[in-house]
Order: structure tokens, then sequence, then C-alpha cells
């Protein structure tokens, strides 16, 4: 008898195995056939799940937004000679009233110095299109500026980074 049970229990492992299905994209066949028993609900027909919108994915910039830097905040910049060698023109700005009137005076020198735009705090993409249309062609990006803000000592902006220093004030 005791072998018996012995003998049954080391054959029990043997009978529960499941067969392993590996499933990889590599660009063939569609994979949902495999997705159907994870995503259909009780009652619900394999029709049902087949005509089901897929569900809503934001891409591009639109996920990577909001954005907040706690770091910086809109206010005055005194300014401070640096040297940053190669860094070309980069400013920093909000989605606020004081971003807002500082690139459209600044638009013109901005785009004609190549500046590259970073918007530091902004909620939404409606935010950062009314903020294209204040300077057209002079480019801009919803990112974090907590990196910059640390490695430069920065606490407000706006603010117009070059090779030689950061400045408020933005000459042609």
């Amino acid at each position: 008898m005791k072998m018996l049970s012995l003998l049954l229990f080391s054959l029990l492992p043997l009978t529960g195995h499941a067969e392993l299905n590996v499933i990889a994209d590599l660009g063939g066949q569609d994979a949902a056939p495999y997705f159907e028993a994870v995503n259909k609900q009780p009652g619900m027909s394999t029709e049902e799940i087949a005509s089901s919108p897929p569900s809503l994915v934001v891409q591009g910039e639109a996920a990577m937004l909001p954005v907040f830097t706690p770091e910086l905040r809109p206010g005055s910049v005194a300014d401070r000679p640096l040297q940053l060698p190669g860094i070309g023109a980069l400013f920093l700005l909000g989605d606020d009233a004081l971003s807002r009137d500082w690139l459209k005076a600044n638009a013109g020198a901005l785009s004609e110095q190549h500046a590259a735009g970073m918007i530091v705090n902004v909620a939404d993409m409606a935010a950062v299109r009314e903020l294209r249309e204040l300077a057209p062609g002079v480019s801009l990006a919803p990112a974090s500026g907590s990196e910059l803000a640390r490695r430069l000592q920065i606490a407000h902006y706006p603010v117009l980074i070059t090779d030689t220093g950061l400045t408020q004030q933005v000459r042609p």
C-alpha cells in the first residue's frame, strides 16, 4: 500500500502539466486569437469580442503629457555666464502668461538662432499647439526640465540657455 501511494504521488506531476504555448510577435500572424479567452467576459460571445473597438492608446507627444517640472516655475532670471560649448540655443518655458508673452515677443530672434524650446510645465496637447502657434518655425517640445534645473541651478523660466550663458533677454 505504501509503495502504491508513493508510485501515484510520483506520477501525479506528470499528469498535471498543461501544454505550453509560446507567443511571439515577429510581424507574422495576428496574436489576437490567443487573447480571446482572456478578453472574453461571462456571457460575451466570440463575435462581440472581435467587434469590440480596441482601447485608445495615446501615442507620440501626447503620451508624454502632462509634463510637470517641480524645480521650475515662472519668474525672473538674472543673466549668468556659462561655459557650455556646443549647446547651441535652448530655451525653457511653460504654459503660463509670462512664458506666452516672452515667446511671442522673442519668436523672431529665437527662430533666427535656431533655438529649440522645452515646454517644462504643460498639461495637454491643446496648450502645446497654442504655444507653437505663438512662434511658428520655432521648435517646441514638451519635456521635463528637472535635470537641467538641477545641473544649471535654475529655478525660473522663461530662460534662454546658450553656450556662453543664460538670460531672459533674447538678442537677434
